[in-house]
């Protein structure tokens, strides 16, 4: 083999991937894409997702300047991650998502996806070097200043 080694990354072109959430509930399963950079759950009016029986503002999902999204809880929710404080968020606690993170909103269940490809966990999908190999470093994560717009945060939103 000739020519420089060049790591593989999982780094991408912002907002690429297809990121979407899969929804399950009484009766129906749909796919709500994340193609804006902030996303309302709940039973409210200005909700993109609208759901009976949540709070008005049960939930956001913020796509924020790292090409993250961001999942921020008003209300009561069961979640398969730790909470991660970002600064970005005022304070408040988020949970980065990857791929098949899950959370529960009442009697609906949530799942992240996003393409393999595009997700920003672990190099090679995730996989803690491969089978059984060191893992190999990857490059910094690009410079995405000018592709994410600011988004203000919801009105009435703690």
């Amino acid at each position: 083999m000739t020519g420089k080694y060049v790591p593989t990354t999982t780094h991408s072109a912002w907002g690429s991937g297809h990121p979407h959430l899969i929804l399950s509930g009484p009766g129906d399963h749909r796919e709500v894409p994340l193609d804006e950079d902030l996303v309302r759950i709940g039973s409210g009016a200005d909700a993109h997702v609208r759901i009976d029986g949540l709070d008005p503002l049960h939930a956001e999902i913020h796509h924020d300047v790292h090409d993250e999204y961001v999942l921020v809880l008003h209300g009561q929710a069961q979640t398969n991650h730790r909470p991660v404080p970002l600064a970005s968020l005022d304070g408040k606690p988020g949970e980065v998502l990857r791929t098949g993170a899950r959370f529960v909103l009442g009697d609906w269940a949530f799942t992240f996806a996003r393409d393999e490809y595009a997700d920003h966990g672990l190099p090679y999908g995730g996989r803690q070097g491969g089978e059984g190999a060191p893992e190999p470093h990857q490059p910094p994560r690009p410079d995405y200043t000018g592709a994410h717009p600011v988004v203000p945060p919801a009105d009435g939103a703690d």
